[in-house]
């Protein structure tokens, strides 16, 4: 009885300091994606994020060894939760085209950190192969919404770049644009001309 009332405890102790260290590890995340949004992933480095998260830089060693060990944790941080917003538009049974055309839009509003910090990083994957996979996530996951609609491979790539330019001209304009326009765009270049056949 008391050896069993010890591994609970003893687990008790693992499981509070397991959940602490993910929500440092979280909020490191967070700062580095603050300081890519702020300062671009140059300004990105094991003392400025530190100091954004407000934690000594070897805390920031411990959780994340190396500089790219940090920007593909913060890459993947924006990519899931992409992936996830797109996922539920699909599971919902909505309009995926009209949903990826709402995440689009909203780079101009409240996802606007979000957006910019994954712009700059998967810019960034061109210059350093550990980001690579995981900058392909979101065009990967735009590329199966449009397979949902067709089967042409060059429709498919049409709305990946579409998708593409259009998250890059919104940051650059900074203002939120028409989502019916945005969903008029994803579908032209899908080929579908007439909105109800989907």
């Amino acid at each position: 009885m008391a050896e069993r009332a010890a591994r609970q405890k003893h687990q008790a102790i693992t499981d509070g300091r397991r959940a602490r260290g993910e929500r440092r590890r979280a909020e490191i995340i967070d700062a580095t994606l603050r300081v890519v949004e702020r300062d671009g992933a140059a300004g990105v480095t094991h003392r400025t994020v530190a100091r954004e998260a407000d934690v000594p830089t070897s805390l920031t060693t411990y959780y994340f060894a190396t500089l790219d060990d940090l920007l593909v944790a913060a890459l993947t941080a924006v990519a899931e939760e992409y992936v996830g917003q797109l996922g539920a538009i699909i599971e919902q049974g909505r309009d995926e085209i009209g949903g990826l055309a709402e995440v689009i839009a909203a780079a101009a509003g409240p996802g606007r950190r979000r957006a910019l910090a994954e712009r700059e990083l998967s810019t960034l994957a061109a210059r350093r192969p550990a980001l690579r996979p995981i900058a392909r996530l979101w065009r990967e996951t735009v590329a199966d919404i449009a397979r949902r609609h067709t089967t042409d491979p060059l429709a498919v790539d049409a709305m990946v770049a579409a998708a593409d330019g259009m998250c890059t001209a919104i940051l650059l304009e900074g203002e939120r644009p028409d989502v019916v326009k945005v969903r008029a765009v994803l579908l032209r270049a899908l080929g579908i001309q007439d909105p109800s056949r989907l």
